[in-house]
């Protein structure tokens, strides 16, 4: 009896020095701070805006973005809504992955792209006159940079 009860008390404590180093790392994992990066804003965020500048552009996408939707047939916002959701359930895109690419899988009629580029003609228009000049030309220079980057063959492909 005195044996059984020594082996119990023996597996026991193995069980447990086994069981201590996921216990530690759980912990250690708990009390780890996530990180919060700061929201992205695109080329802007380096141009050194003013409040009222930062203001206008909001208000100048808002407008292009309601402008966008009501070109869009119901169909077109059903799809765009379901993978904005979709999007909004994976924890952190890939680097690469652009939401503008959704408006490729809504097969846009000709009338609807032209349109779509002349609002975001319009858009890039009344953002540029909100710009002081020298934020106008670091802004062309990303603009320049991107392209470049754009011609560039993928290394990863």
């Amino acid at each position: 009896m005195k044996l059984k009860n020594l082996y119990l008390i023996a597996g026991a404590f193995a069980l447990c020095l086994s069981a201590t180093p996921f216990v530690v790392n759980a912990q250690q994992i708990a009390q780890t701070p996530t990180e919060v990066k700061p929201p992205h804003q695109g080329p802007f965020e380096r141009l050194g805006l003013s409040e009222e500048q930062k203001t206008k552009i909001k208000e100048i996408r808002r407008n292009s973005r309601t402008q966008m939707e009501g070109i869009l047939s119901t169909e077109q916002k059903q799809q765009l809504q379901a993978a904005k959701q979709e999007r909004q359930g994976q924890p952190g895109q890939q680097r690469g992955q652009r939401p503008g690419k959704n408006f490729a899988s809504l097969n846009l009629t000709p009338e609807q792209k032209t349109k779509m580029r002349e609002i975001r003609e319009s858009e890039k228009n009344q953002i540029q006159a909100i710009l002081t000049p020298e934020q106008q030309q670091q802004f062309k220079q990303f603009q320049d940079n991107m392209r470049s980057r754009r011609q560039q063959p993928n290394p990863s492909n």
